[in-house]
This record gives structure tokens, C-alpha cells and sequence, in this order.
């Protein structure tokens, strides 16, 4: 699988990742995706804290153990959740970070992490504070690089401005293209982008029809819209799935698509799309039947 640079560090990263949120929790099932995410040539796993309370850390920890040393491993701190409850609260403080890096490495099984993300952020948040926590951890060598997962413009910028990240995450489809008016300034920051959402919950693949029947809307498609665009998709290209991943990945600040799996068929389906030829003049056409739009600005 071809491999892209994140932003300006030395990790290569597999152009297409396995998002681990979608992993079920059950080792052998679990064991199998894991596998042939690994044998189609997929070097990056991307998880977060969040994610059943660390059991999902656990498991990948567990799982990629004996691919460490050939892996990036990325993982996100932020949301600090209540072990006895559904509350989370958020907490981008340098103490909560410096103390929870711990814990990942301890669930991970790893004494280091590639890529450390902030997973959220807010315009009030100390920003100064949250970026001396990820340079700290980074001049320790807890750390190889780090980002931040944010829809949040106003936030991404300070980010550009004051930080030294890597990559920012975040969603990005041809149902969703909102991240394009700002894409072209992130990677003449140095930066890359890793996007999530790019199948659009399986919207954007050959089932999509059947599946944009039950979903009734998405993102700024009503439901009738919503039909006909992936309809007129389909049309562009026989494989929706190539088309969906190979429009993502012409943009040159793209570095990897983080798409997720609940069984190897998936991981299959995925690899082979990416492998997939699908011409530049179809990627044209198929930005020329969805929307662009924009990203709202979030003062919260």
C-alpha cells in the first residue's frame, strides 16, 4: 500500500488506516480484522481513550503488540470520563495530559506513542498550556508527534499558529467536503490532514443506494437529494467505494483516510477500492454533483 509523510515528520503512514473505534470487543473477531488490516498493508491504527473507557486501547495494545516496531500508533486525550458513568467532561489542562499519557502507554503496551492527538478542543481552552503538554511529552520521547481531531476552524488556526502539530483530523467525504476551504492553507502550514467519515457510514460505497434509503438525510442532503446524488455517483464510476476513497486522496494535504471495519470482508472491500483505478476527469464529475460548504465557526 502506497504511504504518505504526516506533515513535515519522518512517519510514513499507510494511505488508507484502520479506524479502531469499530472494533468489536470480542478477541478472536477482533484478531482477524486486525490481521488483515495488517497483511493488506495497513501500518496506521488510530484509537483514542475515549473509546469504551480504554478498553478499546486494551485491546489494540494487546493485538499489535507483536507489530509494534512496524506500526504508527495514534491515539487521543481529552474527553475525561467517568469510570462509574456515562458522564464526560472535558479537560485539555497540561496536568490531565501529562498524567493520562500514562495510562494509554499502559493500555497500549507501548513505551511510546506516534501520534498523540487532541481529541476535541475549544476556543476557551488555555491553548498555550495544552501545546507546553504535547512538547513536553514529545521532548521526554513519550511522543513522536502530535495533533488534534477538530471540525472547529477558529480552533484549527490557533493550532497553525502556536503549535507545532502534524496532522489534524478530520471529517472529510464527497458528502461533506467543508474541510476544501481550508485544506489548500493547512498544507502550506506543513500540516496533513486525516480524515474520517470518508465512506460517510457506508453511504459511500456500492450498498449506498439501500443504505441512503433508510438514512432519510445526511450532513446537507435531504433525503431525496441525498438519493439521487449517490445515484448520479454510481453512475460516474461502477466502484462508489474507489470513487468515495480516490476523490479524498487527490487532494495533496490529505495524508491518510481513517475508515473503520467490523469484519476482514470490510477490511477486503476497502483495500480493494483503494487499489482501484479511477480517473481524474471521474473524480471531476463526482465534485460536480455534490456540494462544498462551509465549515460554521464554533465560539464555544
Amino acid at each position: 500500500m502506497k504511504k504518505r509523510t504526516l506533515g513535515t515528520s519522518n512517519i510514513q503512514v499507510s494511505e488508507i488506516a484502520f479506524g479502531c473505534m469499530s472494533l468489536p470487543q470480542e478477541l478472536q473477531e477482533a484478531q482477524a480484522i486486525i490481521d488483515a488490516a495488517v497483511s493488506s498493508g495497513i501500518n496506521y491504527f488510530d484509537t483514542a481513550d475515549l473509546y469504551n473507557k480504554g478498553r478499546n486501547e486494551e485491546l489494540i495494545g494487546k493485538l499489535l503488540k507483536p507489530h509494534r516496531q512496524h506500526v504508527v500508533l495514534a491515539t487521543k486525550v481529552g474527553n475525561q470520563w467517568n469510570p462509574d458513568s456515562e458522564e464526560v467532561k472535558w479537560n485539555a489542562t497540561k496536568p490531565y495530559i501529562l498524567e493520562q499519557v500514562h495510562n494509554s502507554l499502559r493500555r497500549l503496551q507501548t513505551d511510546y506513542i506516534d501520534l498523540y492527538q487532541l481529541h476535541g478542543g475549544m476556543i476557551t481552552d488555555s491553548i498555550d498550556e495544552t501545546i507546553e503538554a504535547f512538547e513536553a511529552l514529545k521532548k521526554d520521547g513519550l511522543i513522536r508527534e502530535y495533533g488534534i481531531s477538530s471540525i472547529r476552524p477558529n480552533v484549527i488556526m490557533q493550532y497553525l499558529e502556536k503549535s507545532d502539530i502534524r496532522s489534524i483530523m478530520m471529517q472529510y467525504s464527497l458528502l461533506d467536503r467543508r474541510p476544501e476551504e481550508y485544506l489548500e492553507e493547512i498544507q502550506k502550514a506543513g500540516r496533513s490532514v486525516v480524515t474520517r467519515g470518508s465512506l460517510a457510514k457506508g453511504l459511500l460505497t456500492n450498498e449506498g443506494i439501500a443504505r441512503a434509503m433508510k438514512t432519510g438525510s445526511y450532513m446537507a442532503y435531504q433525503e431525496r437529494e441525498l438519493t439521487k446524488t449517490i445515484k448520479q455517483l454510481m453512475e460516474i464510476h461502477p466502484n462508489l467505494h474507489a470513487l468515495s476513497l480516490h476523490s479524498v486522496l487527490k487532494q495533496p494535504a490529505i495524508a491518510s483516510i481513517v475508515a473503520g471495519a467490523s469484519s476482514p470482508s470490510q477490511i477486503e472491500d476497502t483495500v480493494k477500492a483503494h487499489e482501484t483505478t479511477v480517473s481524474p476527469e471521474q473524480i471531476k464529475e463526482a465534485l460536480s454533483r455534490t456540494k462544498q460548504g462551509r465549515y460554521q465557526e464554533h465560539r464555544d
